[in-house]
């Protein structure tokens, strides 16, 4: 006996936990990349450019550029209403909720949570609108899961400071109007907002990715760029301040995965539900509904883990070791259910007609950036044994 399919995360009635604000604030996002993105994020990922400054100002538009921050332009949504938006963005793909989360948890958030109020006023208000695009200058060429070792420094010479060295794997930094560049300084690692068409500021675009090809992604290098004392993040002190950067775009990761998840999930369903071989669909033999099972199992899990995590947030309570649960467990298992749907879909998954193998590639960099797996199970394994293995 056959019976109506039931949605991925309809399984355990996981909208019950939202409020009416939070679901509409989704359907929102949702409609935006059904009618945006769905159409041509194949030929963008195909072509590997994407139309980054149209796209910024449209999520300005719907007040997506630094939603949960306040003032200045920002929406002040909470942390769960965030995570939602970012979940309905990378169901699109990831490369959109990249654009979003360093704009707005990584540019944004620094200015706004370091910055002086001068430098607020002067970037925010554009950046929330999209008119501004922002990225975050910290992984450099040598230096990427070990930032404590960067090698571009900033020194002082008079009133003003001038930055050398260079950033890698930067992204929006090609079309970006400012960026939070991070440096060493002889008091510490300190943040700077460098308005990226200053003298000896330069972006170069990396081509040929195989991932996160919906996204622009650049080099930055810095040649002697001076920059006047003011464009130093006043309350920026150590490397604290960028980490705890990283811990707001990683909140946005840990939903956004389940969005790539969600879609290729989704995509499997209908195509076993259609798909014919020995007579029967896809959908009706017990290996298929076991690989359908268990990755909607894993999906729900990592929904409540995202929901308790957020919540956890707009309550003021989030830990980075919280996050970094949430990092590892969430793109670890989207990827893995990506790979499994892509068997589902047999020959057909690798297509571009179908978002599965593209999801899987973008979740690729994904496991990779914000904090690699290896450097989220030490800081889980630090705070369970009270031991620093980093070293």
């Amino acid at each position: 006996m056959s019976q109506r399919p039931t949605a991925p995360l309809d399984l355990l009635d996981l909208d019950s936990a939202l409020s009416e604000e939070e679901r509409q604030i989704r359907a929102v996002v949702r409609q935006l990349v059904d009618d945006r993105v769905r159409p041509h994020v194949a030929g963008w990922y195909e072509n590997g450019e994407v139309p980054a400054r149209e796209l910024a100002r449209e999520f300005g538009k719907l007040g997506l550029l630094g939603m949960h921050l306040t003032g200045y332009g920002c929406a002040g949504a909470s942390a769960v209403a965030y995570g939602l938006a970012c979940l309905e963005l990378e169901a699109g793909d990831s490369g959109l909720r990249s654009l979003v989360s360093v704009q707005g948890s990584l540019a944004m958030y620094a200015i706004w949570r370091y910055g002086s109020e001068e430098q607020k006023q002067r970037w925010l208000p554009s950046m929330a609108t999209g008119e501004a695009i922002g990225c975050f200058g910290l992984t450099e060429p040598d230096h990427g899961s070990d930032p404590a070792s960067m090698a571009t420094r900033a020194c002082r010479d008079g009133d003003d400071w001038v930055l050398t060295g260079g950033k890698m794997w930067i992204t929006n930094a090609p079309v970006a109007d400012v960026g939070v560049i991070w440096a060493r300084t002889d008091d510490g690692v300190r943040g700077f907002a460098v308005p990226m068409d200053s003298p000896g500021v330069s972006a170069r675009e990396i081509r040929h990715k195989m991932s996160l090809r919906a996204s622009v992604t650049g080099e930055i290098v810095l040649d002697d760029v001076r920059l006047p004392a003011d464009a130093l993040l006043p309350d920026a002190v150590g490397l604290k301040a960028p980490l705890s950067c990283l811990t707001e775009a990683r909140h946005g990761i840990v939903w956004g995965a389940l969005g790539a998840a969600r879609d290729c999930l989704e995509t499997a369903l209908a195509y076993a539900g259609t798909r014919t071989q020995f007579g029967r669909p896809l959908a009706g033999f017990q290996l298929t509904q076991a690989k359908l099972a268990d990755m909607a199992v894993e999906l729900q899990k990592g929904y409540l883990l995202a929901l308790h995590l957020g919540r956890l947030t707009d309550a003021g309570r989030l830990r980075p070791e919280q996050v970094s649960v949430g990092k590892l467990n969430n793109v670890r298992e989207a990827l893995a259910i990506a790979r499994q749907c892509r068997t589902i879909l047999g020959a057909n998954g690798i297509s571009g007609e179908y978002p599965v193998m593209r999801h899987a590639n973008n979740l690729e960099s994904v496991l990779t950036y914000e904090g690699t797996s290896e450097i989220h199970q030490l800081v889980i394994g630090q705070k369970l044994t009270g031991i620093n293995a980093f070293a």
